[in-house]
Order: structure tokens, then C-alpha cells, then sequence
């Protein structure tokens, strides 16, 4: 057997890892044949757990010493007891069955006349205190907390913070020893005490004060705010000075706990105004533990109700922290802002330059945090200065930070952008420099704000064609210059100025089919890109005047008609198939009507995974909807779908257009107008069975409702009569009959989907009126839902309304029983009513 300090040489000797491998196993095979020789001689069990718990800081295990340890607490000697407990609390935690057996030692321990015997007992509880421990201990620890021995009574009321937080019942037993202690003289229990009643008020605090106890120390603040003063004002005091503050640690503790008493009670937060005051403006900051104190004291003024002057003083020291040279208290100064900017937004805004200087700061968790802040500080008066800043970070920031800042700067211009040229040069930055981390709301937005702005539609492609031709690295540069070319196009060849004194070089329409071939032949052109610039590019054979240069855009789209994606390669062969057909082309490719803009879409949250082309996208208020739904009907195995507001329509989704796939989500006409003129009965025509194709273009248009269509009725439109209306095809199902509504179901199928028309009915005759009418509906999550506007969501007496909707499955043919859960609401003549009905279709 090797002592300690030669187990230790010989591990700190071995060269490879192996090596150091092989001393631990040899000693800790050692150790255990010790163990089990069973050794009464005290010295060789105490070196065995020594070197046990060496082992145990290198992380080997040591499992096996537990017992070993118990023995030497049963030992008379000090040393033997000293290695015991500290092996205790290393070796065992709470969730040990052996620790049972350390009860009745700590319980011996805890009643012996050595005051440093019963510290260990104390500290060893404090530490290792399980459940039962706790109830089996408590009161010895309760009568100890009232010893005249001060090294005792300290102990013990760190002890009594364990074994409240682990039992909450028993800490009524320790309330007036806690109230005691905070008027001790003595400073170590002082600061214990004030430690015991911040962790009792806190626990209460998350109770919201169930058991009072918040108030029941409310009545100590004056004299805390005594003591406090005194050890602010007071001179040099050897026994407690720390680089010329007296006792810091007791200062730190008052102040906590006057932020937990303090908080959300006026008349206590006015007891302590002057002393935080005093406290800020004495406090020596030129050392950390004077930053500490005052530290602590701005987090109690910004936490309790302090008056706005106290709340400008705690900013403006948190504004010295960051001119620090010590990174630790620069944090904190930051993080801490962050959370205050909201409260005291002016005070913050006086900091602003400083905060900018911190994102040059070599500490990346500086930088981090200085730009979070930055984000924050930006409003309409001072976003041209920050935007600015932030911009220039961007140039040289690393690539983590980018994809955070392109969103925040995004979100930023688009709520306080003093103009829309601005805005949109901004956004040309940001896609210039980070273009490759512009997350997809935000290329959005960007096309959105374009298509809204017809003043600045030829500026915003001449731009786009112009950062286009110096760099096509960047995908959301890509993405958004292709989009516009290809919807703008035509601007591109008028010339003009863009900027009063540069004037736009001439453009050649030869010029823009070169630009796409150049994208497309680069590294930089992946699966998106392609699908955009295919689209732009068949865009542009209805823009562009020369017939050589869309000869060159057909033989471009026609490469990609044996692409091995499946998405670019069907879209390329639909576009060549167009060019047999002028006019239905220059039809189907006329300029997108501009977007209508809803506040949700101004809000943009975290970027969402890219899904298939021709998957339908949602929409913002869509996807709410559904969450809503979810919440409502509480059954994660359904999938929801609704529109936001009846009476709504849904805005286009520009991005989703761009591919052009799937199924339109977008709102009916209202059924009392007649449908526009389209084509899209003549495209799918061009793209069906040719054995059908001539007989459906044989066949006169019907002249009927787009939503009887569905079901192949030849019956008019129903009447707005009292008369209910007849219908023909599908049967009619009875879905819901109440409170004067009637909804009834009719269903059709094909092999890919399941239509169905919802018919809503006011039967009350005499004239009552049904408002808000909204119906909303789930599917299982193998099946996925398109639910259309309703008609009217105004019902008066007799009136009918229509909604429309699709079941379709995402793997394999429709279900062969279709099953929805419906929420209803309508308001009533008796007030609101909302009700959930789940309905299977009859076998």
C-alpha cells in the first residue's frame, strides 16, 4: 500500500492516458482487498478513503468506498470523523439507500459537546438531507439554531435553509429562530440568517405569498435598512474590511432581500429609496467589490417600485459598467439592459454609442449581448443611425450572428422604416452582404413590400439586376433578383435613373437571358434557385419583345425538362407545353395583383423548415388557426385547417406563387357576383386526356354557382327566399340543428380527394338574425384539410349561406369513411355560442 502523496506522484508521472489507466486500476484494486482484509487500524482506512477521494475529482468510480466512510463517522477520533463526513458528501447523495444508515451518526453528532464535530454534522445535513433525514433531524437542528455558540448557529441555520426547501412543512418551525437571527450582532450569523429568510421568502414568493411569510418579515425592513446604513457610512473596520469596504457580503444580502420584500409593495420600497440611493452613490466602483455591491443595488431598484429619478441613477451605473475593462462586469451591465430597456427606454437610449462600441469587442459573448440590446434600442427616430451600425457588423460579423441579425434587421425596418425607398435599399444591403442567411419570412416580406410599391417596382430591379451582375453567391439575392426580374422585367429595358446622380447603364434584353444562363451554369445555383429562375425565365417570354431572346428562354426552360428533380423537371415541361398557346400564355403570366397586407404577416417568427415546391404553403393566420384549434379541441391527432375570418380574403403568398405547385388556398368569389373571365379551365384542358380534352372544350361554360360546380348540380343558385333550397347530386347529411342554425354536409369523391359543400341555414322565419357565423374543422393527421371562407358569416331570417371544403390523404387514396370535429360559433339572440360536434359520414 502507497500513502497519498505517492499515489498522487505516480499518477501525475504516467506519460499516456493508458498508462495513468493502469496506476488508478492497480491502486483501486489495491483499495479493495484493503477493504475487504476489514483493517481495524483507523490510519489505514482513513488513507484508503483519502486516496478514494482523489480518485473520485479524476472522475474514476468509487462506489465501493461508501461503507468505508460510514465506518470512520462511527469512529471517536476527529480526523477519522472529519474524512468520514467529507467522504459522505462526495461519495453519497440523497437518492443512496445507504444513506439510511448515516442518520443515526448525524443524529450522535448533532448532540456532541465538540462545537467542531457538530459543524461537520451540521454541514454534512446541509448538504446530503434527504426527505426523511429532514423529518427525523429537524429538531435537533431547531434547538441548536438557539445556541450561544455563534460557529454553531450559523451552521445550523444554513442547515434549516436545506431542510425547508426539501420539506416546505416544517418551515413554520423556523421562522421566529429565523427573525432572531437577523438581529444577531455577530456578522457570519448575520449573513447565514439573512441567507435562511431570502430562501424562505423566495419559496413563498413562487407560491404568490401563500403562506405569508413575505409579510411577516415586511416589519424587519427598518432595521435592515439600519443596519445597511451603518455599514455603508462606517470606517475602517479590520475584522470585516475587504479593499476598504466593510463586510460586502452582508451588504449583498440585505440588498436581495429587499428586492424579494420590496417587490410589488409601495410602502416598503419607499422605507428603502434613501438607502439605495445612498448605497449607489457612496459605493466605491473602482474595485469588483464595490461593483458588486452596487451591482446588487441596481437590481433591486430596477425590481421594486423605486421612483423614476432611482431607476435613471441604477441605469446610469449599469452605462460606468460598460466602459469597464473587465469583460465579466461589461456582461452583466448588457444583459441586465436588456431586461431593463422596456422599463426605462430613454435612460438606455443615453448609452446607445457605448452599446454600438461593445459589438467591436474581441469577446464574442460581448458582441453577442451588445446586439441583442441593440435590436431592443431601435425606434422610428433613431433606426437610420442603428440600421447604419448594424449594417456595417453585419459586413464583418461571423456567421452565427447572421442569420439572428438579417431576421432582427428585417423585422426592424419593417415596423419603423421612415420610407419605402429606404426600406427597400436596406434590404438590398442585407441581401448583398448575408444573403445566404435571409430566412424565408423575410425574403418575403422583401418580394411583399416590391410588389405593394408600384413607384418603386422599376427602381428595386434595376437595383437587383445591378447587385445580380456583380455577385451571385448569395441565395436570397438569387431568389429575390430572380423573382422581380422575372415579374418586372419589362422595366428593366425603359432606362432612367435610379439614383439622381448615377444613371442606370442601358439595359439589353439579351442582357437579362445572359444573367439567368450565367446563375444557372455557376456553383452557386441549387434547387430553389432553379426552380425560381425557371419560372422567372418563362415569366419573361411574355415581358420581353425580342423573339431570339425568348427563343433562347424556351431552349433554356427546355433543358430542364428532363431535370432528375421531379418538381423543376414537370415544371419545365408545363411551361413548354404553353408555348403552343399564345394567348392562354400571356393570360396565365400577366403581372401579379399586389398582396393584400395583414398584421399578421408582419409579425415574423422563427423560420420554418423549406417544405416540397408543390406543397400548399400556409398562411400566418392559418397557421394560428390551427394552433387555436389544437388548444380548443385538445386532440393531438387531429390536423387542423380554417381560415382566420370569414370575411376575409386570404392574401397570396408570393413565394409559394413563384413555384406555382398545389392546390390554391386562396378565398372564393362571393357567391353574388359573377366569377371573372379565366383560363385556367383551357390550361387544364391542355394538360388532360386527350380523349377527353375536345369534349370539354366543346362544352358551353356553365353559368351556375362555382360551388354547385364542385358536385356536378345543374340547379341554380338557392334562392335568398324562405324557401329552402333543392338541392341535386350529392345526398344531403345533417351535421348540426340548434338555436335556429342548421348545417347540413354534401359530399363528393374522386380517387384523390373528398369535396364537400357545408350548407348554413337561419330557419327562423320571422326575422332573427345570426352574426359571426364561423365554422372551423379538424382531421386525423393522415389526412389534410382546405377549408375555404364562408359565403356570409351575416345571416338573416331564411338565409342560406355556402363554405366550401377538401379532405385529401397524404399517403395513399382518401379515407373510405370520412371522420371531422367541427367548432361552430355564431352569436345567437341569447349572446355567443360556441360548440364542438364530431361527425362521422354514414356508412
Amino acid at each position: 500500500m502507497t500513502s497519498l502523496k505517492q499515489f498522487i506522484r505516480n499518477v501525475r508521472a504516467a506519460k499516456t492516458i493508458a498508462d495513468e489507466r493502469a496506476v488508478v486500476q492497480k491502486e483501486s484494486a489495491a483499495i479493495r482487498a484493503s477493504f475487504r482484509e476489514e483493517s481495524h487500524d483507523s490510519n489505514v482506512r482513513r488513507n484508503n478513503v483519502a486516496k478514494l477521494l482523489y480518485l473520485f475529482t479524476l472522475g474514476e468510480r468509487t462506489h465501493f468506498g461508501q461503507i468505508e466512510c460510514l465506518k470512520l463517522l462511527a469512529s471517536p477520533r476527529f480526523a477519522d470523523k472529519r474524512l468520514g463526513y467529507l467522504g459522505t458528501m462526495l461519495l453519497l447523495d440523497e437518492n443512496q439507500e445507504v444513506l439510511t444508515l448515516v442518520t443515526n451518526s448525524l443524529q450522535n453528532d448533532l448532540n456532541h459537546p465538540n462545537q467542531y464535530i457538530v459543524g461537520l454534522a451540521l454541514c454534512t445535513l446541509g448538504n446530503i438531507a434527504s426527505v426523511e433525514m429532514s423529518r427525523d433531524l429537524f429538531q435537533q437542528v431547531e434547538q441548536i439554531i438557539s445556541s450561544a455558540n455563534p460557529y454553531i448557529r450559523r451552521k445550523a441555520a444554513l442547515c434549516a435553509m436545506r431542510i425547508c426547501r426539501k420539506v416546505p412543512d416544517l418551515q413554520e418551525h423556523f421562522l421566529d429562530k429565523a427573525k432572531t437571527l437577523l438581529q444577531d450582532r455577530n456578522h457570519g450569523v448575520l449573513l447565514c440568517g439573512l441567507t435562511l429568510v431570502t430562501g424562505l421568502c423566495e419559496a413563498d414568493e413562487e407560491e404568490d405569498n401563500e403562506n405569508g411569510i413575505i409579510d411577516m418579515f415586511r416589519p424587519l425592513v427598518p432595521s435592515l435598512v439600519k443596519i445597511l446604513k451603518g455599514l455603508s457610512t462606517s470606517g475602517y473596520a479590520p475584522e470585516h474590511d475587504v479593499t476598504g469596504i466593510t463586510d460586502p457580503f452582508v451588504q449583498v444580502k440585505i440588498l436581495r432581500l429587499f428586492r424579494v420584500l420590496a417587490r410589488g409593495d409601495s410602502q416598503v420600497s419607499e422605507q428603502i429609496n434613501d438607502i439605495l440611493a445612498q448605497v449607489a452613490t457612496n459605493t466605491e466602483s473602482s474595485k469588483n467589490v464595490g461593483n458588486s455591491i452596487l451591482y446588487e443595488a441596481v437590481l433591486t431598484i430596477l425590481d421594486i417600485e423605486a421612483d423614476s429619478g432611482l431607476r435613471v441613477l441604477g441605469v446610469n451605473i449599469l452605462g460606468k459598467f460598460l466602459s469597464n475593462r473587465d469583460n465579466n462586469i461589461r456582461y452583466v451591465a448588457l444583459n441586465t439592459l436588456v431586461k431593463v430597456v422596456a422599463v426605462e427606454p430613454n435612460a438606455v437610449q443615453r448609452h446607445r454609442n457605448t452599446i454600438l462600441d461593445c459589438l467591436r469587442d474581441p469577446d464574442i459573448s460581448i458582441r453577442r449581448r451588445a446586439l441583442d440590446l441593440s435590436f431592443t434600442l431601435i425606434n422610428e427616430s433613431n433606426v437610420r443611425v442603428l440600421i447604419r451600425e448594424l449594417l456595417a457588423f453585419l459586413e464583418v460579423a461571423d456567421n452565427e450572428f447572421k442569420p439572428v441579425m438579417t431576421s432582427q434587421i428585417g423585422i426592424a425596418a419593417d415596423r419603423f422604416a421612415p420610407n419605402k425607398r429606404w426600406h427597400v435599399d436596406t434590404m438590398l444591403r442585407v441581401l448583398k452582404l448575408a444573403g445566404n442567411y435571409v430566412k424565408e419570412q423575410i425574403l418575403s416580406s422583401f418580394v411583399r413590400l416590391i410588389a405593394t410599391t408600384p413607384d418603386l417596382q422599376t427602381y428595386s430591379v434595376q437595383k437587383l439586376y445591378a447587385a445580380l451582375k456583380d455577385d451571385v453567391t448569395q441565395e436570397g439575392l438569387i431568389l429575390a433578383g430572380s423573382w422581380v426580374i422575372g415579374e418586372y422585367g419589362d422595366s428593366l429595358l425603359r432606362g432612367g435613373q435610379y439614383e439622381e446622380e448615377e444613371l442606370v447603364k442601358e439595359v439589353k434584353e439579351s442582357d437579362i437571358v445572359d444573367l439567368f444562363e450565367t446563375i444557372l451554369s455557376s456553383a452557386y445555383a441549387g434547387q430553389i434557385a432553379t426552380q425560381y429562375i425557371v419560372t422567372a425565365a418563362m415569366k419573361l417570354t411574355t415581358r420581353l419583345n425580342d423573339p431570339p431572346q425568348v427563343e433562347r428562354l424556351r431552349r433554356l426552360i427546355q433543358r430542364y425538362s428532363a431535370n432528375l428533380d421531379v418538381e423543376i423537371q414537370q415544371r419545365a415541361v408545363e411551361y413548354g407545353n404553353l408555348f403552343g398557346f399564345d394567348q392562354i400564355r400571356r393570360g396565365v403570366l400577366e403581372k401579379m395583383p399586389p398582396p393584400e397586407i395583414r398584421e399578421e404577416q408582419r409579425v415574423l417568427g422563427e423560420a420554418t423548415k423549406k417544405t416540397k415546391a408543390r406543397a400548399p404553403k400556409k398562411k400566418p393566420a392559418q397557421a394560428a388557426t390551427e394552433d387555436l384549434l389544437l388548444d380548443l379541441m385538445g386532440d393531438p391527432g387531429m390536423d387542423t385547417n380554417g381560415p382566420a375570418n370569414g370575411s376575409q380574403t386570404q392574401s397570396t403568398d408570393l413565394l409559394a406563387d413563384i413555384m406555382g405547385g398545389g392546390p390554391s388556398t386562396s378565398s372564393p368569389a362571393p357567391q353574388t357576383k359573377s366569377p371573372p373571365p379565366s383560363n385556367v379551365n383551357s390550361i387544364m384542358d391542355l394538360f388532360s386526356n386527350p380523349s377527353t380534352a375536345p369534349a370539354q372544350q366543346a362544352r358551353p361554360p356553365p353559368q351556375q354557382s362555382a360551388s354547385l360546380d364542385l358536385f356536378g348540380s345543374t340547379a341554380s343558385p338557392p334562392p335568398q327566399t324562405s324557401t329552402p333550397p333543392v338541392a341535386s347530386g350529392p345526398p344531403t347529411h345533417p351535421v348540426y340543428n340548434k338555436n335556429d342554425l342548421q348545417i347540413t354536409f354534401q359530399l363528393k369523391r374522386d380517387a384523390s380527394a373528398i369535396q364537400l359543400l357545408a350548407r348554413f341555414r337561419n330557419t327562423n322565419d320571422f326575422g332573427g338574425r345570426l352574426g359571426s357565423v364561423n365554422l372551423q374543422a379538424a382531421v386525423p393527421k393522415s389526412q389534410k384539410l382546405q377549408l375555404q371562407p364562408i359565403s356570409s358569416s351575416e345571416l338573416d331570417g331564411g338565409q342560406d349561406a355556402m363554405q366550401q371544403m377538401r379532405v385529401t390523404a397524404l399517403n395513399g387514396p382518401p379515407p373510405a369513411r370520412l371522420r371531422l370535429r367541427l367548432k361552430v360559433s355564431y352569436q345567437g339572440a341569447g349572446g355567443p355560442v360556441t360548440e364542438q360536434v364530431d361527425w362521422s359520414e354514414p356508412s
